[in-house]
């Protein structure tokens, strides 16, 4: 707990000057940097044999707080036979909460404008929320989508938390709109946070504002997960409250994106058009750059797919047809049909959105599927139309692992099922990394001694075998000695790890954890116990 006197000693003022937690503001500023204090541990610990340490910040320098979250962490970590388990999940569920909400209004006054951005009077308005993946200072649209995931089905019972996740509904409609492109957001204006600077050296096409966007990688997930969001918020509160204007002209930017990027590389008269998106970065990483001046490589016509220029790893993808988000917008188009048709209205739209979802999925499966030698059929991971297909799978998500999860397919799809065997051994994916430390699905984002427990905890979550989601979750705690959940570990020595603090690897965790309570309790709470379900 941080007291008076050491406060004062942070902000050089004498120790009597300062009463403790009497100025919030102040506490803050006093905070220690959470990149720095998630890298060293703290008591107490957990009183198991990991010993793991109590990585919660200090109550006053928390970004948010949720009497329901408290009450889930209360109860699942009552209940939890593992002592390290239980402290694992005390730091992961509530780590979003605690670090990473950088600014919110309830939106019980309008924000002000500044630094000069162009918008109208609708911009900012209402709830807003801008939310950190973590060490980096900007908002991945895919990372703060799943990093509130987990709390989804509390804000029915939470005002805050609705509050919460409503604002980062209306901040990323208002992304979208303005660089629909892009992937990765700086503080809004309204905020009157600084912006974070980039030593990127980038040429894009269309341009963006470097105020308002933190690095411009199109990646068609984070437009899919934009549309997750809303529909995890209607599906938990039967809420339609983000059906407003912005919302609307962020939907119709999307379908317009959607439209541009599903077009080949070559007219009817095999003459070249140049792509609407371009990208190209002065680099010595193949990945973080497209090819052919930042075209990307050729793709043919009569699809139905769309192109995504970057993968959810943020690296360039190889065949622009990439398979695992194009199954994710096919889910995500529907469920979006759904939530407008419930709020009445808007026929023609719904009936697009239930068109475009369905024919998606029918070029998923035509295109997506194809014949392997030893495995049968599977699902590539890209594809370009002209026949060529990358076989492999990345730990980011959407992956062809989680094609359950993402609810493109149920688990025991036999074509899945072929995939999942193939992605899960050395022999099928040059991705999957094995050690004497550790296992699981990487990607060329870290290189080839690093898998990512985000991997491991989505072979638990679409798994039926409780000896593999067993093997799973302790894979992970056994690699997560600072208490919380890293990025990648080395597959030879765990204690070689990037990112300390990665929140949306902490929420895919306490994701797991919580699904395994409400269908397997046995496996963490001990035989014959009950299910935990949050109500």
């Amino acid at each position: 707990m941080i007291s008076s006197v050491i406060l004062a000693i942070a902000l050089g003022l004498q120790a009597t000057a300062l009463p403790a937690r009497d100025d919030p503001a102040i506490l803050r500023r006093a905070c220690p940097d959470y990149v720095s204090y998630s890298a060293t541990p703290h008591g107490p610990y957990s009183g198991g044999p990991l010993k793991l340490p109590f990585q919660r910040p200090d109550e006053a320098c928390r970004t948010f707080s949720s009497p329901a979250v408290e009450k889930v962490i209360k109860d699942i970590t009552s209940r939890l036979v593992d002592k390290d388990l239980a402290q694992l999940f005390r730091n992961a569920f509530p780590n979003t909460l605690d670090t990473t909400i950088r600014w919110h209004q309830n939106g019980s006054s309008k924000a002000s404008t500044r630094r000069g951005s162009k918008q109208d009077s609708a911009q900012w308005t209402g709830p807003q929320t801008f939310i950190v993946t973590g060490d980096i200072n900007a908002e991945w649209l895919r990372d703060s989508t799943n990093q509130l995931t987990g709390y989804q089905p509390l804000a029915a019972q939470d005002k805050r938390l609705y509050s919460l996740i409503l604002g980062a509904i209306n901040t990323q409609a208002e992304f979208v709109i303005q660089s629909p492109y892009c992937n990765a957001f700086q503080p809004p204006s309204a905020s009157g946070i600084k912006p974070a600077t980039s030593s990127q050296k980038d040429t894009v096409h269309p341009t963006y504002d470097p105020s308002f966007v933190f690095e411009c990688k199109y990646e068609l997930d984070s437009l899919a997960h934009f549309l997750m969001l809303g529909t995890e918020f209607h599906e938990n509160t039967k809420s339609t409250d983000f059906l407003t204007e912005r919302w609307f002209k962020a939907l119709k930017t999307v379908l317009r994106v959607i439209d541009a990027q599903s077009q080949p590389t070559f007219n009817t008269k095999n003459q070249f058009v140049r792509n609407q998106y371009t990208f190209q970065r002065q680099t010595k990483i193949s990945t973080e750059t497209l090819a052919l001046e930042g075209v990307g490589n050729p793709l043919n016509s009569g699809t139905g797919l769309i192109r995504s220029a970057f993968r959810p790893s943020d690296d360039a993808t190889i065949l622009g047809f990439f398979i695992p988000p194009n199954a994710m917008m096919a889910v995500q188009l529907q469920k979006t049909a759904k939530v407008i048709k419930t709020a009445g209205g808007h026929d023609d739209l719904v009936s697009d959105l239930q068109r475009r979802g369905r024919r998606l999925a029918k070029a998923v499966r035509d295109h997506g599927i194809v014949q392997h030698a030893k495995y049968g059929d599977v699902y590539a991971f890209e594809v370009d139309g002209y026949g060529s297909r990358i076989l492999m799978d990345d730990a980011n998500i959407p992956s062809l692992l989680s094609l359950p999860y993402l609810g493109f397919l149920d688990r025991s799809d036999k074509v899945y099922q072929n995939t999942r065997k193939m992605i899960t051994e050395k022999s099928g994916n040059p991705y999957y990394l094995e050690g004497p430390a550790f296992h699981g699905i990487g990607g060329p984002h870290i290189g080839l001694e690093n898998a990512w427990p985000m991997s491991l905890l989505m072979q638990a979550l679409t798994s039926d075998d409780d000896a593999e989601i067993l093997e799973s979750i302790n894979l992970v705690r056994n690699s997560s000695l600072f208490g919380l959940v890293h990025e990648s570990i080395n597959v030879t020595n765990i204690k070689d790890f990037t990112r300390p603090w990665f929140s949306w690897a902490n929420s895919v965790f306490s994701q797991t954890i919580l699904k395994v309570a409400a269908e397997r309790p046995h496996l963490i709470f001990g035989k014959n116990a009950k299910p935990y379900r949050i109500e």
